[in-house]
């Protein structure tokens, strides 16, 4: 794929055993279908932010199970699953701290998904590790992805590419959720909240879905800039990122050795429009 061409200006491994790992899911064929890949597809990368949502599907599973609602209160008074899952419960990124009544800002809450952990711990008797293992990822098949028991359901996984692929199919064409319940997930909960993009500053508004960042369109953003504003997804401080453009049929997953930063911010963008272009799907 021509679009990989860019990866080799990345500052990440240049050793094709070290990565980056790229998989392009769709674009033809299946949604499920691998297109193009490069890199150590089948090696474990630490994912950072790319574990929530992961820990977001598992929920929805636990949702359609009646194990938990959407409206159960959880976090602070007023707030409840649905807003912890859209960062609007006004807790702080992290800590305890409540900075907000619930639906009056967006703040991307690390706390938020703990909180929302030990909800789905206090009301399944399983563990988030061992509910996120059974519901995604026995479900799915995933031969590399794990949430060690006491990590972070914000960002304590590791997951291969080929793993997260896999993921990637199943949000085009889902069968662990009805596609109701994915749909509603990946549309804007709360819309018109206005907050911060980790690493790309203010949005207003700042559209979020249960689990699932939403481009919208927010200016700057990390996927391609002519993605189709209900492309989502999510990226994490590890380097690491994936996205579905649902209006295109496409969805992509990068795994690096090399933490986000400042070359993020300018290489993600185009390598994302590349991949868009040279399948000839990209659109509004």
């Amino acid at each position: 794929m021509r679009a990989f061409e860019q990866l080799r200006h990345w500052p990440v491994g240049a050793d094709p055993h070290d990565g980056p790992a790229v998989v392009v899911i769709g674009g033809g064929g299946q949604a499920g279908d691998t297109v193009a890949a490069t890199g150590p597809v089948q090696r474990a990368f630490p994912l950072a932010s790319v574990t929530k949502p992961l820990v977001a599907l598992a929920v929805l599973v636990a949702v359609e199970e009646g194990t938990v609602a959407l409206d159960d209160p959880a976090g602070p008074p007023g707030s409840t699953v649905r807003h912890l899952l859209a960062h609007a419960s006004g807790l702080a990124p992290d800590g305890d701290a409540v900075l907000a009544p619930p639906a009056r800002r967006r703040i991307y809450s690390n706390t938020g998904f703990e909180v929302l952990g030990r909800h789905l711990e206090a009301a399944s008797g399983l563990d988030i590790a061992t509910y996120l293992h059974e519901a995604v990822v026995e479900a799915l098949g995933l031969g590399a992805t794990v949430l060690p028991v006491g990590a972070s359901p914000a960002h304590g996984a590791h997951a291969s590419a080929a793993d997260l692929a896999r993921v990637v199919g199943e949000l085009l064409e889902p069968t662990l959720v009805d596609p109701a319940t994915l749909a509603e997930a990946t549309s804007p909960a709360f819309p018109d909240l206005a907050g911060v993009l980790p690493g790309f500053g203010p949005q207003d508004p700042n559209p979020w879905g249960l689990g699932f960042e939403i481009r919208g369109h927010k200016t700057p953003h990390w996927t391609a800039p002519t993605g189709s504003a209900r492309t989502f997804g999510h990226f994490g401080r590890a380097g690491t990122f994936c996205w579905v453009d649902p209006v295109a049929g496409v969805g992509c997953v990068v795994l690096t050795d090399v933490g986000f930063g400042p070359w993020a911010v300018e290489a993600w963008p185009a390598f994302n429009e590349a991949v868009l272009g040279e399948l000839g799907r990209s659109g509004p």
